[in-house]
């Protein structure tokens, strides 16, 4: 079965815009897990625009399912990451002046600091993955220096599909196809997310050698119209469609 991760970054958007202490992102990952999530994923930024550290506290104390720690690849969130040693960490680029994650991470430019990187991560027990997009030259990079995961940028292909780009969203899906094709030759565990909705989800679900989506600010949204339980079965429901596994 597809895993599903919910990522629950932007019930924390939402209650630091008014700074009470809700809605609260632990509330949000336990009705998840409930609504049958698989994993939960929470990404500490560098700026602490939406989680906060003490958000992955709580997180660690109480989660049934496995934490995606999602971190920049600075000092700082590696002692983080080692502190509370979750189930996985994913590697994400971060800029302090974009509004989400704009593209994957260049792990090929920077794959001798990133190697070094990741060792202790892996000696901890961590689940190492990098956020990447479908280019074989970052897939590769990737093997090479012993990350276990790649999860595959899925933000172009739902643009595209939201601008009506049919023929660019298309070729998109063909490189995603070909990109998971070769993670998985490689022996990468292959994951994919960023920007994926009800609409989009059934072409990326299909694809045999991805083993988990991560969706998170569509899933939030959805929240307020049909509750949040609702809005990730319904998800889940899609994805299943997807795999043959129900009608």
């Amino acid at each position: 079965m597809l895993r599903l991760g919910v990522n629950i970054d932007h019930v924390a958007t939402v209650r630091n815009a008014r700074g009470t202490p809700w809605p609260d992102p632990l509330r949000a990952a336990k009705i998840a897990e409930d609504a049958g999530a698989d994993g939960i994923t929470a990404h500490l930024r560098e700026d602490r625009r939406h989680i906060s550290d003490a958000d992955i506290e709580a997180l660690m104390a109480t989660l049934r399912k496995p934490l995606n720690f999602e971190m920049a690849a600075t000092a700082e969130m590696q002692a983080i990451a080692l502190r509370h040693r979750p189930h996985a960490v994913c590697i994400v680029p971060e800029k302090r002046e974009e509004r989400t994650t704009e593209g994957g991470l260049d792990v090929a430019r920077d794959e001798a600091r990133l190697a070094d990187f990741i060792v202790p991560l892996r000696e901890a027990g961590c689940r190492v993955s990098m956020f990447i997009g479908h280019e074989p030259r970052q897939i590769e990079a990737s093997a090479r220096i012993g990350a276990a995961v790649v999860e595959l940028h899925t933000g172009a292909y739902c643009d595209f599909d939201t601008e009506g780009r049919i023929q660019e969203r298309d070729a998109e899906l063909v490189g995603l196809q070909r990109g998971a094709e070769l993670a998985h030759e490689l022996g990468l565990e292959v994951h994919a997310g960023h920007g994926l909705t009800f609409d989009t989800v059934g072409p990326i679900a299909m694809m045999p050698q991805i083993a988990e989506l991560n969706i998170g600010h569509f899933l939030i949204s959805e929240a307020l119209f049909l509750g949040l339980g609702d809005a990730i079965a319904e998800m889940r429901r899609r994805m299943d469609i997807a795999r043959g596994l129900v009608e």
